[in-house]
């Protein structure tokens, strides 16, 4: 709508501006045709009415909502040139602005279009998800066949044929195939995860070297990237303190504006210049114009939650995230958080040495089993290339572990209890091994080869890579770090041992934990806390900043006032740093828009009027709209934000945001 009104305008003031008797003057020239006193009121009412109407429409909404601002400004001020330009038309009032009013509304018009453009990119992340889902999907029949169909069309419950470099049409979970899947548009995780049957993918992901069958669990506004479009929506429209400020300041900047304009035609009526009364108080109402203040915020804003939706970083409480740049207390849950939340094997002692030995007993024994310890050796095993040997006459064991036939041999894998049940001792070499991990609180599980221990292996809950580099990186941001468990203190504090944490909190509880965040909160800290379990979401809710992880449940989801898509603990330090990051461009663009105003109204008032310089109206007016495009282009820069989690090991440089998923609190 603005683009099309500017360029019309533009084209009816030419001829406005070319007959203009001050323009003709000022550059030597002369336009004499029947009817040239008439072109600049005829075209000047076009531009008025058609070019003007959007400030016309906005200003008599303001007054019908009792709410002044800057639509009303622009409203009076065009409206006082064009009532004057008119009087004079008519031989009534010595002072015509035709060529100042269209001008005036032609810069105006272009500095909203221009307004328009940046949020309408910042906001053109909601498009950019929606064009990641593909348009057909195919879908696989009863009998195998394959055939072509709009994902309108899909179903729960269908399957569908996803090719190698094609993207996943809906939510599902695979039924047949394997394949490295590309998340990085859904989690912002830039490496490929390897999924199989049984795992789930998400709509929008790529299978990048493999056949998948997929069966569809979700489609439509179900998916995980439709309620990620939502958030975003929901998020980019919520309001935060920074913004209410600057709502504030854009009213009173209207009653400010009208009192300088009814000061500035007393002044200069007073002066005897009625002329002089009427140009300057409309250069006032102009350039007072809040337009850059109303834009000061909400590009801010939607540039950051477009830019971290993205990035595996869902904002769906504005006040959260500004919050979070004064967070001086990190609290994070350990188990699902700063672990895995699965064993795995952290180490393998033997009798004679040979290591290898034990961990294939181990391995050909537990192959059969579904216990999460037996997985876990096996895939252990696995990783480091050991030939498995096959095992047979598999037994479980209730509560003491499982045995079976090795070659030739009665292989047996458990712990305390079978040692107990056997009358069994670890031998003196295994002593200081099997002492040092049980003091960690890890479980040592013994093997047992013809009566004899053989060996020993420790699992432990398996610490994320990534938490390291994210506690170090807050660490170097003055945050302190705290971990509160329901483990057992020994296991607690190793794991804050292996990771640097300040603080340990162990053996809470579950419907406890929201009570150590309110003991930090007492101790004067700022909390921000972060988990992903139904037991965390009392405490993401009494936390000034509640950040859910890994997409986590949706209660805690519901309860938190960040969501991050991924399990990377990285992304904290990245909402730090958006925090701030957006934080310092909203005082920049505020502090830009209410510093113009205090020198630009008395210029506009005419207070140098005495020294010769005077402010024209339309060069008002061309200074408001450069106001506007300052405040949005330093807003652009936002951009330019690296949060990626992987920057510089979790030390968060400058760059580009990635998504998010699942459902959050709006």
């Amino acid at each position: 709508m603005f683009k099309d009104r500017f360029w019309l305008s533009l084209v009816l003031a030419v001829p406005v501006v070319a007959t203009s008797e001050t323009i003709m003057t000022w550059f030597g020239y002369q336009l004499d045709f029947p009817g040239v006193e008439w072109v600049a009121p005829v075209l000047g009412t076009v531009i008025y009415v058609y070019g003007g109407s959007p400030f016309l429409k906005g200003a008599y909404a303001e007054v019908r909502a009792r709410q002044p601002g800057m639509m009303l400004l622009i409203g009076m001020a065009i409206t006082v040139g064009f009532v004057a330009s008119w009087t004079a038309s008519l031989g009534l009032f010595a002072v015509e602005v035709w060529w100042e009013l269209s001008l005036l509304i032609v810069i105006m018009l272009l500095g909203h279009w221009m307004e328009m453009r940046a949020i309408g990119q910042a906001q053109s992340a909601l498009e950019a998800l929606a064009e990641l889902l593909p348009d057909n999907a195919e879908r696989v029949a009863e009998d195998g066949t394959v055939t072509s169909v709009r994902i309108d069309d899909l179903a729960v419950g269908d399957v569908v044929l996803v090719r190698p470099g094609s993207r996943v049409p809906a939510d599902g979970t695979i039924v047949r195939g394997a394949a490295e899947v590309d998340e990085s548009m859904i989690t912002g995780e830039s490496n490929p995860v390897p999924r199989g049957e049984g795992d789930r993918v998400i709509a929008a992901s790529v299978a990048a070297d493999g056949s998948l069958r997929v069966r569809v669990d979700a489609v439509g506004e179900d998916t995980a990237l439709a309620g990620i479009q939502r958030l975003v929506a929901q998020a980019q429209e919520s309001s935060s303190r920074s913004q209410v400020l600057a709502d504030r300041a854009a009213a009173l900047l209207f009653y400010v504006a009208v009192a300088a304009a009814a000061i500035t035609v007393a002044v200069w009526a007073l002066l005897g210049q009625p002329d002089a009364a009427l140009t300057r108080s409309v250069t006032v109402l102009i350039i007072a114009c809040p337009h850059a203040l109303g834009l000061a915020i909400p590009l801010v804003t939607s540039i950051s939650t477009a830019k971290s939706a993205r990035s595996g970083i869902l904002i769906t409480d504005r006040l959260a995230l500004e919050r979070m740049r004064q967070v001086d207390v990190v609290l994070f849950d350990k188990t699902g958080t700063l672990t895995r939340g699965a064993h795995a094997v952290t180490g393998v002692t033997a009798v004679d040495g040979d290591t290898e030995r034990v961990l294939a007993l181990a391995a050909a024994v537990e192959t059969d089993s579904e216990h999460p310890l037996a997985r876990a050796i096996v895939a252990y095993a696995g990783d480091r290339g050991i030939d498995i040997p096959v095992a047979s006459d598999f037994r479980p064991m209730t509560g003491r572990g499982v045995e079976a036939t090795v070659q030739g041999a009665t292989v047996a894998v458990g712990g305390p209890a079978l040692l107990r049940e056997r009358d069994l001792a670890p031998p003196g070499g295994l002593h200081d091994s099997v002492t040092r991990w049980q003091q960690r609180g890890a479980a040592v599980l013994h093997v047992v080869r013809d009566g004899a221990v053989v060996g020993a292996l420790a699992l432990e809950d398996q610490v994320r890579p990534e938490s390291r580099a994210a506690i170090d990186a807050l660490h170097r941001r003055g945050t302190t770090v705290a971990m509160v468990t329901g483990d057992a203190r020994q296991v607690a504090e190793a794991v804050a041992a292996d990771l640097g944490i300040d603080e340990v909190f162990a053996e809470v509880l579950p419907e406890d934990k929201d009570s150590v965040v309110a003991d930090l909160q007492q101790r004067g800290h700022t909390v921000a806390m972060v988990g992903d379990g139904v037991n965390d979401a009392p405490a993401l809710a009494r936390a000034d900043v509640g950040i859910a992880i890994g997409a986590g449940t949706d209660v805690a989801i519901q309860s938190a006032g960040i969501v991050l898509a991924s399990d990377d603990p990285r992304g904290v330090v990245a909402v730090a740093h958006l925090s701030r990051s957006s934080y310092r461009k909203m005082l920049q663009n505020l502090w830009w828009a209410a510093g113009y105003n205090l020198a630009a109204i008395p210029l506009a008032a005419g207070v140098l009027a005495w020294a010769g310089f005077v402010l024209p109206m339309a060069v008002g007016a061309m200074l408001m709209s450069l106001s506007t495009i300052v405040v949005a282009v330093n807003a652009q820069f936002l951009r330019r934000v690296d949060l990626r989690p992987e920057a510089t090991g979790g030390v968060v440089a400058s760059g580009s945001l990635q998504d998010a998923p699942a459902a959050a609190r709006s």
